[in-house]
């Protein structure tokens, strides 16, 4: 599995999904270590830190996901996922607003947190 297969899962969305799925791609990518790899896994895109995924998004005709979001006792960082909470472990970032880099920032910090990279 590959970013080229990522990028095949990306090109069969219409645009603005499409878009939508890149900039949360590269917002994703921006926080994770070097020589982070890109798979396909439950068929959905995944980030890989060294061999063991450590964050998933998907797109859908409305919104955007990403996955798993560990719990946070963090409660300035929940004020600002709560927006985008789906679920105990996801967030949906709607298609038609802009990305919030914040909340995917804070995410990322989140679940690079808890799996220890």
């Amino acid at each position: 599995m590959s970013a080229a297969e990522v990028d095949a899962y990306i090109a069969g969305f219409p645009e603005p999904v499409r878009a939508a799925l890149e900039g949360l791609r590269a917002a994703i990518r921006a926080r994770l270590p070097e020589g982070a790899g890109e798979r396909i896994s439950y068929r959905i895109p995944a980030f890989e830190v060294n061999g063991r995924v450590v964050v998933f998004f998907a797109g859908y005709a409305r919104h955007l996901g990403l996955y798993p979001l560990p719990p946070t006792e963090d409660a300035e960082l929940e004020a600002l996922l709560a927006p985008y909470r789906s679920g105990a472990a996801s967030l949906r970032f709607p298609i038609e607003a802009p990305l919030p880099e914040d909340a995917v920032a804070g995410a990322m910090r989140a679940i690079l947190a808890r799996r220890a990279v």
